[in-house]
């Protein structure tokens, strides 16, 4: 703020309000907290000119203060980053031998990385939670204090803390913070929190291995993962939803509901069940159906190249660690991670007309990827995966229309699947492909698009494609957990790379836009955060078995199989349960196995050409002709209701 004229000695403070309050000059956030009183007080750190700063940071001149609570995003995440270091002075009382790596706050809590001369049991975990629940009572003040980099090298050095040596060596501040809460001392930029008395809720959750600053070739090191909130009761609620995560989990509802499931002789891919591969294929169905109105043309490309079109289309510099290469004949290929440069070769296989444009390639063939073993995890994170993938080739004019037609598309999927979704302008990465002017041009095209069709947005600066801007979609699930699916992405590089261009109004040849899409994003990915919001229990219309007709004996099997006959003509997927099981058996079975109806098969249904029917929530709902109940289920399905 634009300095005042004080009184000597004393500081003008605007504060959140607006109100500017004089202070004498040194005054600690800490103290104007207390003066204020009410809120204030719950502080744990402040603002200062837009720079988070412990509360007992000195305001020397004029400023602009902000008082944050634990409640507050920024509140939150340094409370969350002061457990982490009570937890290492913990470890550090019960393992003297424990060496510290870091300990960041993340999303949803902090870790800890630790080499530690055993691995520790989950009793070890709770050991370490009472010695924090001793440190907080202590209440011991977090201090901060600064020291010249090769002094603090011989401190930590002197104490075997080799990795804060390693940081420290490569640390360009001369002057690097420490900070220090009773005995323990860490590296560390803070801010903190006031003293280890205001945490009041957190929970330590699990171990996992992690190698020194991601390099496999460096020591693997024991990472506890812990939480902390402002309250218990939030606490309370985010353990509950772990719970129902753990319980959604969608590795071991793909193995009970037997869709699908993951081996060792081919890590990072998924073998698709009967039930699974149901699944899949509906989607990419109901993907195919809201495409072809749209103009969407399905091709299939090769899934190998030569070396030499990665080079072209620019990802061999940018993705080739990323890519599953091998060696054919003496000839260097790749599997195709992406299918963007196929679709620009099937593009310049004909010369095109401005009339011909947009022209929409859409293709759901097979992509492989190189993760790390480390990473993979179920279907989440594979290697091998499909896409609800197109590419729009375009004039620069049609740009806003066919962004706004892609995010209509964007929201006829997420409504069907009854999740709700955010928008993030991704701009342009630090390793970009071209030049800076068709960055901007593209960036204030892909802006124009999303203010013309009335869409709210962030921008994500920095997180574009390497060849262009692009529109990232978070959607959110049933339990609240974000996940970034769609992606819509601007490319003016690609079509300059493989020489594309069209015939213009005037006669002379110019060059196309390039729209790169996906609505799921890869589909096994996909599945997999379905199976954990609807927790297996899929609306009919996607359901692998819609019904499941259980005969009550074995008089009742033929009618049973004629009824599996009707509705399979109906396009309805049915199945029989001809087992020599009592009835109740059957039903309970049908709904562990999220069966949205069953019909029950009588003497009586047999007679009358009727069905019994349940609803897997809401239970027994009559008797109804086989007729009514096709036309019923035929309409739900139609609609794509989601009960």
């Amino acid at each position: 703020m634009a300095t005042t004229e004080n009184a000597a000695g004393r500081i003008a403070v605007r504060l959140p309000d607006g109100s500017v309050r004089q202070y004498p000059k040194g005054i600690t956030a800490a103290q104007i907290a207390a003066d204020l009183g009410d809120g204030a007080v719950e502080a744990i750190v402040a603002r200062v000119d837009g720079r988070l700063v412990d509360l007992f940071y000195r305001l020397e001149n004029d400023a602009n203060l902000e008082l944050l609570p634990a409640t507050s995003a920024e509140g939150l995440e340094v409370l969350r980053h002061s457990t982490a270091h009570v937890m290492a002075q913990a470890v550090k009382r019960l393992i003297p031998e424990a060496r510290l790596a870091i300990g960041p706050p993340i999303e949803n809590g902090f870790y800890y990385d630790f080499d530690l001369p055993r691995a520790l049991s989950a009793e070890e975990l709770a050991s370490i939670e009472e010695e924090m629940r001793r440190i907080i009572a202590a209440d011991y003040p977090f201090s901060r204090e600064e020291m010249d980099r090769d002094e603090a090298i011989r401190f930590f050095r002197e104490r075997g803390e080799n990795y804060k040596v390693e940081i420290l060596k490569g640390l360009d501040d001369p002057r690097p913070s420490l900070y220090r809460q009773g005995e323990f001392v860490d590296l560390c930029r803070g801010p903190h929190i006031p003293s280890t008395g205001r945490i009041k809720a957190f929970k330590l959750r699990h171990v996992a291995g992690a190698y020194w600053r991601g390099d496999s070739s460096r020591p693997m090191l024991q990472r506890i993962y812990g939480t902390a909130f402002a309250h218990q009761a939030e606490l309370d609620l985010f353990l509950e939803r772990l719970a129902e995560a753990e319980r959604r989990d969608h590795r071991r509802l793909g193995r009970e509901l037997d869709l699908f499931s993951f081996r060792d002789e081919a890590p990072g891919f998924i073998f698709w069940h009967p039930k699974g591969y149901q699944l899949y294929r509906t989607l990419v169905d109901f993907s195919r159906e809201l495409q072809e109105p749209r103009g969407y043309q399905e091709v299939s490309t090769p899934w190998i190249y030569r070396v030499s079109l990665w080079q072209t289309s620019g990802h061999w510099d940018h993705y080739k660690d990323n890519m599953f290469l091998a060696d054919a004949g003496g000839e260097a290929v790749g599997v195709k991670p992406m299918n963007c440069p196929g679709h620009c070769l099937l593009y310049s296989q004909s010369v095109r007309s401005y009339r011909d444009l947009p022209l929409k390639f859409s293709e759901y063939g097979p992509l492989a990827r190189y993760e790390p073993s480390g990473t993979l995890h179920g279907a989440l994170r594979v290697r091998g995966m499909h896409q609800d993938d197109a590419h729009i080739f375009l004039r620069e004019d049609q740009i806003e229309e066919q962004i706004a037609e892609v995010l209509e598309l964007v929201d006829e999927v997420y409504r069907a699947f009854g999740m709700e979704y955010t928008v993030k302008l991704s701009t342009r990465p630090d390793d970009y492909m071209g030049d800076l002017a068709t960055w901007e041009r593209a960036e204030e095209a892909l802006e124009r698009a999303l203010q013309a069709a009335g869409r709210p947005y962030t921008v994500n600066a920095g997180d574009g494609a390497f060849y262009g801007p692009k529109l990232d979609f978070d959607v959110t699930d049933a339990l609240g957990r974000k996940w970034q699916c769609a992606t819509v992405q601007l490319d003016f590089q690609m079509p300059e790379r493989f020489g594309l261009t069209y015939v213009d109004r005037d006669g002379q040849h110019r060059r196309p836009v390039m729209i790169h899409r996906a609505i799921m994003g890869t589909l096994e990915r996909f599945i997999g955060i379905l199976v954990e919001h609807f927790a297996g229990a899929f609306p009919v219309w996607l359901a692998p078995v819609q019904v499941r007709v259980l005969p009550i004996g074995e008089d009742h099997k033929a009618y049973a199989e004629r009824v599996r006959w009707e509705l399979a003509r109906a396009r309805i997927r049915a199945e029989v349960d001809g087992r020599n099981e009592k009835i109740g058996y059957k039903i309970r079975e049908a709904q562990v196995q999220q069966i949205p109806y069953m019909l029950v098969i009588g003497g009586k249904e047999a007679a009358a050409g009727t069905v019994a029917v349940r609803h897997r929530r809401r239970g027994d709902l009559g008797s109804v002709p086989l007729e009514r109940f096709i036309e019923d289920i035929r309409r739900e399905i139609d609609d794509r209701t989601l009960d």
